[in-house]
């Protein structure tokens, strides 16, 4: 659909004043006139061929021709007053370079992606714009890092399609009044490998800190539930003493001192307090 801008050129060809299209016209009739005189060598300059995927936008005195962009095929242009712009169709890939982005958590990554784009609309990319092309790789980068700056890290490692369709809408809609359609975006996850590694080693870290104390928490209480129960028994203290005892004597070690028994220090403390 063309935009306003063209339309405005197409309306200032219906507004030139009346010298100014008397004079556009004996430019056309002496153009003519020198087809005429040049035949059939002329015809290796009028006539042009443009590809199936290409369109030729021509601009006649410097104004764009009524009809939009001609092709494929052949079409004619006057000589010395024509000029025409090949416009290529077909989808073209454009690698972003990696970008240093500082993520909404302030974890500062490198990202990349990959855009492919096509023109939509061959006379707007022409008239609107100087170079489309160039204009759409610099837009891809900004919004780039622009939409990675809102999101936390782990929404760029875990939503990378939810953010790859948000920045190609944001992308088309800007555009769109340049002649270009941006048909899809990829995130590239290679530079995020290393994001990735180390948010994966971080949450297996704090898993096995949670499992470990866990345990502990556990042991703890079974120890306490022992020392009630050994506490309560003391037939059971001293198979306790004595099971120590065997584990000990079943070990190869050259030297094995045994601890007093626990009731023979309980007599002498007793015996203590009666002195």
């Amino acid at each position: 659909m063309p935009s306003p801008s063209v339309g405005r050129n197409s309306n200032a060809n219906d507004g030139m004043s009346g010298e100014s299209l008397q004079c556009s016209r004996i430019l056309i009739y002496l153009s003519w006139v020198l087809v005429v005189l040049t035949m059939p060598f002329s015809f290796l300059v009028c006539f042009k061929v443009v590809k199936e995927y290409e369109r030729a936008v021509i601009f006649r005195l410097g104004r764009l021709m009524k009809g939009g962009a001609k092709g494929p095929g052949i079409f004619f242009i006057l000589p010395c007053i024509d000029a025409y712009a090949r416009v290529d169709l077909r989808t073209r890939t454009y690698d972003v370079p990696p970008q240093e982005v500082l993520t909404k958590d302030s974890v500062t990554v490198s990202v990349d992606a990959v855009v492919y784009y096509r023109v939509s609309n061959a006379t707007v990319s022409i008239a609107n714009v100087e170079n489309a092309h160039h204009s759409t790789r610099l837009l891809a980068q900004t919004t780039l890092r622009n939409t990675m700056g809102t999101r936390h890290l782990h929404e760029i490692l875990s939503e990378r399609m939810t953010i790859s369709g948000s920045m190609q809408i944001q992308l088309d809609e800007v555009t769109a009044a340049w002649g270009i359609k941006v048909e899809r975006v990829e995130i590239l996850p290679v530079q995020l490998q290393r994001a990735m590694a180390a948010e994966a080693e971080a949450s297996r870290e704090a898993r096995a800190k949670v499992i470990a104390a866990e345990g502990e928490q556990k042991a703890s209480r079974a120890l306490r539930e022992a020392s009630e129960i050994i506490g309560d028994s003391p037939a059971a203290l001293q198979l306790r003493y004595l099971q120590t005892l065997n584990t000990i004597s079943a070990e190869k070690n050259s030297t094995i001192v045994f601890p007093l028994p626990i009731d023979m220090l309980t007599y002498f403390m007793k015996a203590n307090e009666q002195n």
